[in-house]
């Protein structure tokens, strides 16, 4: 296949990249470094800076869309938050309106999101049928989501990815939380009631496959495990497999006051399952969040 990503040298997109390149695909990566590029990938890739810049491969099988500021990087300043819609939101109007100049259309478009489309809904048990929430992240991943339906009026079958917290070896979240539990420092995050969706790399990749060789799929599914935990077992379970203690936790009014709005998306809680790849059949590797973490760790 020959295969269009954006957001191709992040964590998810890396490794998505690698995984079509083991799989002998061909591969360009949308990116506004150039050198980013190349540094991740060699010139294993062919490296657009413009979407007008697709001479050498005007035609694309599948495209994959998971560029997007950091949400979690710098407070949400009314200038940031327009940021992070102009870097979901405006780039996905772009490819929609790159796509429809293409002769031939692409089999399948992926374009992301994340369970953050569903706010804060307690112990609620959430599938692909509920609606949206109403806090500003929730809002970002519906006019993303919403942009990048377009894409069915122009005969490209769409998918939507609403990703959980991703686990992996070297790099996202669970690797900035390492260094404060390794040392015993780590500790529940509010009341650490609030559920944490997850799910290992590895099934990210598989899921994604999955979804591009099934031509009947389409519309939005939930990447995540199949076994939520609250943040008090994420953290328990963590701090068992370093063998250290987790007694320093964080109260979410000063998570607040630190962050800011961004604290929602540590204290909001999201019982989120993937309801739409379980019907379907799709097998995950990592059910459990123990075997995950061991793995991640090892």
């Amino acid at each position: 296949m020959n295969i269009l990503i954006t957001g191709g040298t992040g964590l998810i997109g890396n490794a998505l990249v690698h995984h079509f390149l083991q799989h002998h695909n061909a591969v360009t990566v949308l990116s506004r470094s150039l050198d980013k590029v190349q540094q991740c990938f060699g010139t294993k890739v062919h490296a657009l800076t413009s979407l007008t810049d697709n001479a050498p491969h005007p035609d694309y099988d599948c495209v994959i869309n998971l560029a997007g500021a950091g949400i979690f990087d710098v407070r949400w300043s009314a200038a940031r938050k327009q940021s992070l819609r102009d870097s979901r939101i405006e780039l996905t109007q772009n490819l929609i309106t790159f796509m429809e100049k293409m002769p031939v259309k692409p089999q399948v478009f992926l374009s992301g999101s994340a369970i953050g489309f569903y706010g804060n809904q307690g112990d609620k048990v959430l599938s692909e049928h509920d609606q949206q929430g109403h806090d500003f992240s929730a809002q970002l991943c519906a006019d993303w989501e919403a942009t990048a339906l377009q894409a069915e009026h122009l005969g490209i079958r769409t998918c939507l990815l609403r990703t959980g917290l991703v686990l992996a070896h070297n790099g996202g979240f669970l690797q900035r939380m390492l260094p404060a539990f390794k040392l015993g420092l780590g500790g529940k995050l509010g009341t650490g009631q609030q559920w944490l969706p997850w799910v290992h790399i590895n099934d990210w990749l598989a899921s994604a496959q999955w979804l591009i060789d099934s031509p009947n799929q389409h519309g939005a599914f939930n990447i995540t495990a199949p076994n939520p935990v609250t943040n008090q077992d994420f953290t328990t379970l963590l701090a068992q497999k370093l063998q250290r203690p987790a007694c320093l936790p964080i109260p979410g009014a000063v998570l607040e006051i630190l962050l800011g709005e961004r604290a929602d998306l540590l204290l909001g809680s999201q019982r989120v399952l993937p309801t739409r790849l379980h019907n379907q059949g799709f097998s995950f590797s990592f059910e459990e969040l123990s075997s995950a973490l061991d793995n991640c760790l090892s």
